[in-house]
């Protein structure tokens, strides 16, 4: 018991002693921790002004809060005078990287495929992206995973190396989109007329000559209970939601003048042919 009191006193004694550095180290943690955080904010806003892509902003912004913060603990560490640790720290850190960085071979190769993807001019945060089977608005271009928001608020998070080594669909590269419309009339139709008046309204609703292009129309085949056509033109969209949504109107519009000028949409028919080769009258004799 005498032993483990002296122990006790001279570890009291120690720290009443570096209660001065602990103090010290303390404020510099602090100071470290806030002046990251303040770092952070002036680099994205100044660099705002410079650099257009997002990505490469967030990215630059917090390496440069971590280093500030890094720093403000290796200060405190040598106020608290623990360089003999540091160096045991840094020594062990040679052989010991080599281990982490077989067990981390994923995490690791997330992180580089992050910065990548950060300097990639092609994919930049806001922009409406399609890949690995999802689609929707990119929000965060993380190191380790790649963070988009789906068109029903749903949150996806995909790690970048998945994002790298697979293609994908960037929607806000083009501010014009096609759409295609197939739709099938009666055979009765006035097949002029029909193509007339669906190139009329899409032209009313959507403008072609704004963007320089023509609304295409082209029948075909004949279908089962209809002849069919498609109907291809241009619209101003960054987004597939714009582009649902203008193909939507289109369709509704096209509705709308088919029904005011009587001509059918038929669904499928089938039409059943009785031959009079079959005598129904026919008696079934019995054996």
């Amino acid at each position: 018991m005498n032993k483990i009191i002296n122990k006790l006193e001279a570890w009291k004694d120690i720290f009443i002693k570096n209660i001065p550095n602990i103090a010290i180290a303390l404020i510099v943690i602090f100071i470290a921790y806030f002046a990251s955080r303040a770092i952070n904010n002036f680099i994205s806003k100044n660099l705002g002004k410079k650099i257009k892509q997002q990505s490469v902003r967030n990215l630059v912004s917090r390496v440069a809060s971590a280093f500030i913060f890094l720093t403000g603990l290796y200060i405190a560490m040598t106020v608290l005078k623990f360089d003999d640790t540091l160096k045991a720290i840094i020594s062990a850190a040679g052989i010991s990287g080599i281990v982490i960085g077989l067990a981390l071979q994923g995490t690791l190769s997330n992180t580089i495929s992050g910065v990548v993807l950060s300097f990639r001019q092609n994919l930049n945060i806001g922009n409406w992206i399609e890949t690995n089977g999802y689609s929707g608005e990119v929000i965060d271009i993380n190191l380790n995973y790649f963070v988009i928001r789906e068109a029903d608020n749903n949150t996806v998070v995909i790690p970048n190396k998945t994002i790298l080594e697979n293609p994908f669909k960037n929607y806000s590269l083009t501010t014009k989109m096609r759409i295609t419309i197939t739709c099938g009339v009666g055979y009765s139709s006035n097949l002029k007329q029909v193509e007339r008046l669906t190139k009329d309204v899409v032209n009313a609703h959507f403008n072609q000559n704004n963007l320089g292009k023509k609304v295409e129309f082209y029948y075909t085949e004949f279908g089962d209970s209809s002849i069919n056509f498609i109907c291809r033109f241009w619209v101003d969209s960054k987004s597939a939601l714009e582009k649902l949504k203008a193909k939507s109107d289109a369709i509704i519009e096209i509705k709308r003048a088919f029904d005011k000028e009587n001509i059918n949409i038929p669904f499928p028919i089938r039409t059943l042919d009785f031959s009079n080769n079959l005598n129904v009258e026919n008696k079934i004799k019995r054996t």
